[in-house]
């Protein structure tokens, strides 16, 4: 049984998925399969549209597939933001056809909530490798100025043609397989709550993500290459992660601290050059960054910890939350801090007991650790290879920007990561004085 079919029997809300080259010209039969006697209505923007979405239109057309005129959003600097979806709904309160969503993320996850909020299931057909989010449980959409995962199904059926995907933007694919990558980091992350205490790893949505992950990111050339054979173990490695997401109905097998970096972005409306960076490209600086950091806690001997020490630098919640409040008081999400590190805040008691798990365990979590990352320099050349960003200025994050992601984003997210990590043991200065100081990979 291949990793797919056996995932797709943990899928909680997917019922078929079709990887295969020319699978889009299987649309018409998997839709009466899945949906008999239903309308259709194609959702797309107008490259996906030109792209596919006509083609799809028309073979419905000629096989009996009843449909409403298609959807097509116009807006060219489209992105997952919610007056899209409230757009979106407007449109599908008129009828009750089953959306077909042709695009890559944004349109997916605008489709996937829209859907929701209108009591229909949907389809999702793929046009480029480009992330995780095709199968996941959950939509990522801005709203009132925060990027949120709004809880909702995912698709019914899913379509992966690997001629479309190969044939995608190069930087598309490299978005994907950095979104991909960034189940490295995050599998150590779970690695360290399940250490500590704070969140046990489901070992069923652990198999799914992991165990396929090391072949699926093994030929970063030929992925940007657009050879087929890699663009389908890239194309599976990211669905499985979605897979993972419905089984778990959490982000957690699929995102960490790195996809914090990129939330935070996000958050603060950053652009580069004026344009909005793909969340692949924000990811894949995140996950080199929280590699770095990763590379320094290996090194670190927590089994000579001063847990008294440790425990005196660490703040009563109160002063959590004054913290929290201030460190967000200027932008347009300035509760979230508050709200977020309240929710996750462990206090001196439970703090002490997190951090001799830590002492008491290193050597055998350093290990897990060990295995899990792919070390700084391995991962910056595979992900330059597919053709990601490398260099936080690349997608317009100076140094000391990136510097100050990894105090910031540790207050958005009440996920356990190596950022609480650092923060608890009171290591996260002197590690970043090593990665930004005189001599570090990010020298400022």
């Amino acid at each position: 049984m291949s990793k797919v079919t056996s995932a797709l029997k943990a899928a909680r809300e997917t019922k078929a998925l079709i990887i295969e080259e020319n699978a889009s010209e299987k649309a018409h039969e998997l839709f009466k399969s899945q949906f008999p006697n239903k309308a259709a209505i194609i959702i797309a923007d107008a490259t996906t549209f030109h792209l596919l979405g006509k083609s799809i239109s028309k073979q419905f057309e000629s096989n009996g597939v009843e449909q409403f005129t298609p959807y097509i959003f116009q807006d060219p600097e489209i992105y997952a933001e919610y007056k899209y979806v409230q757009e979106l709904v407007d449109v599908l309160k008129q009828h009750d056809a089953i959306p077909i969503a042709v695009g890559s993320g944004t349109i997916n996850d605008l489709t996937k909530l829209a859907a929701h909020l209108t009591n229909r299931p949907y389809i999702c057909i793929a046009t480029a490798a480009s992330m995780d989010g095709y199968t996941a449980f959950g939509a990522s959409i801005t709203a009132n100025g925060a990027k949120q995962t709004f809880n909702c199904p995912a698709p019914q059926a899913c379509i992966a043609d690997i001629n479309i995907l190969s044939h995608a933007p190069s930087e598309m694919t490299a978005a994907g397989y950095a979104d991909l990558f960034a189940k490295i980091t995050a599998g150590a992350d779970w690695i360290l709550a399940n250490a500590l205490g704070v969140e046990p790893i489901d070992t069923t949505a652990w198999s799914i993500v992991q165990d396929g992950l090391r072949e699926a990111l093994s030929n970063p050339d030929g992925t940007k290459n657009g050879e087929a054979q890699a663009i389908n173990q890239l194309t599976e490695g990211l669905m499985l992660g979605g897979f993972a997401m419905q089984w778990s109905k959490s982000s957690r097998p699929a995102s960490g601290a790195e996809h914090q970096f990129s939330h935070l972005w996000n958050m603060e409306h950053h652009l580069n050059n004026g344009r909005h960076i793909s969340h692949g490209f924000q990811v894949s600086i995140g996950t080199l960054a929280i590699t770095a950091l990763y590379d320094l806690v290996i090194n670190t001997d927590f089994s000579e910890l001063d847990i008294d020490a440790t425990l005196k630098q660490w703040p009563n919640l109160e002063q959590l939350q004054k913290e929290a409040l201030t460190i967000f008081k200027d932008t347009d999400f300035p509760e979230i801090g508050l709200q977020e590190t309240t929710a996750k805040y462990s206090n001196h008691q439970e703090l002490a007991l997190q951090l001799q798990k830590l002492k008491d365990n290193w050597p055998q979590i350093r290990q897990q650790l060990t295995k899990q990352i792919v070390p700084y320099t391995e991962a910056k050349k595979k992900l330059a290879a597919v053709g990601a960003p490398t260099e936080p200025e690349q997608i317009g994050i100076s140094r000391q920007k990136l510097k100050d992601t990894f105090v910031r984003a540790q207050y958005i997210r009440r996920r356990f990561t190596v950022l609480d990590l650092a923060v608890r043991t009171g290591y996260l200065k002197q590690w970043l004085d090593q990665l930004f100081g005189k001599g570090g990979i990010w020298e400022i």
